[in-house]
């Protein structure tokens, strides 16, 4: 485990309300009322080893995001989570979640942005990890209210807001109907990833990339198709890569396509998509990895390096983190 500790880390997808600290969730629950022991709240937190599909896994946000009902909550949630990856040795994290998930009768969707942008300010004060917060659009939500999103984050764009996401039930709404939110994000030029190819096929990859999407989160189905592989390389595509999760929710059943992508010379990231939902942190995805593949050292770092193109920050800052890493 040494050697992967030590590697300077770039991570792109990871989920705020999937990576709750367990703890914290469980001393939440407790203060709302709830009567459960630990192992029986870690049941409902955590998937366990015999999770194959991704209704399995969605039921493990249900009360997390019942839990960041407050200010104070998702300040610390935030925080938190900085710290936690700041000691995994990540340099730069981008985290993302929906704020309209989180809007109630004591919050709207600027104090729910603005708690979770203070909580990574408040990491940022006591450590050197820097990264941003993408706000995420979701499938099932009306048009108004994704385009509410947009609005939202383009409001705190380079004031902790930093891009923004689409995610949900990918088979059951087709990517193709949200053109139009990306359109209005590219017209106020707000940077965005797309969850594409995990639930649906090549042809959601397609269009997240017809918006302009330079990333694409998880894009396994891209395995599908030698020709498709090779648009990825000659647009310089990047996939958000999330391996453990992939496996729980079903979306791979046997192999994964990590290794082929990167011989292939496709570029990718390797992130946890949901530390406690997962059971997983950064370090251990990539021992998992390193054990069960042919994939090197080498080519975790060359990730690393080559996702720092990027990253939703500016120039500078993708040069500084370029000579940390170095290759």
């Amino acid at each position: 485990m040494e050697e992967v500790i030590n590697i300077p880390k770039i991570l792109l997808h990871i989920h705020l309300d999937g990576s709750v600290d367990i703890n914290l969730l469980y001393e939440w629950l407790k203060e709302d009322g709830y009567d459960l022991s630990f192992d029986e709240a870690k049941k409902k937190f955590q998937v366990d080893k015999d999770c194959k599909s991704l209704n399995q896994y969605l039921e493990k946000f249900d009360l997390p995001c019942m839990l960041l009902n407050s200010k104070e909550r998702l300040k610390k949630a935030s925080r938190e989570l900085f710290l936690k990856l700041d000691r995994e040795g990540v340099l730069y994290a981008e985290v993302r979640f929906a704020p309209l998930k989180h809007i109630n009768d004591n919050m709207d969707e600027e104090v729910v942005v603005e708690a979770v942008v203070e909580g990574m300010r408040e990491a940022f004060s006591k450590t050197k990890i820097r990264g941003g917060i993408i706000l995420c659009c979701m499938r099932d939500f009306s048009f108004d209210d994704n385009i509410k999103t947009v609005d939202l984050a383009f409001k705190y764009l380079n004031k902790g807001v930093v891009g923004i996401d689409l995610a949900g039930a990918e088979a059951i709404y087709k990517t193709e109907d949200f053109r139009d939110v990306f359109m209005y994000a590219s017209k106020l030029n707000i940077p965005f990833t797309i969850h594409a190819g995990e639930a649906d096929g090549i042809s959601s990859i397609n269009s997240a990339i017809s918006f302009g999407a330079k990333r694409i989160g998880h894009g396994i189905r891209s395995i599908d198709s030698d020709e498709f592989m090779k648009k990825l390389i000659d647009d310089n595509i990047l996939l958000e890569i999330c391996v453990s999760s992939n496996y729980q929710t079903g979306a791979v059943k046997e192999y994964h396509p990590i290794e082929d992508f990167i011989k292939k010379g496709i570029k990718v990231s390797i992130n946890t998509d949901n530390d406690t939902v997962s059971n997983i942190n950064i370090n251990s995805e990539y021992k998992y990895i390193l054990d069960n593949t042919n994939i090197t050292i080498e080519d975790i770092k060359r990730s690393n390096y080559n996702a720092i193109d990027f990253i939703f920050a500016d120039d500078n800052e993708k040069n500084k983190l370029k000579k940390i890493i170095g290759l």
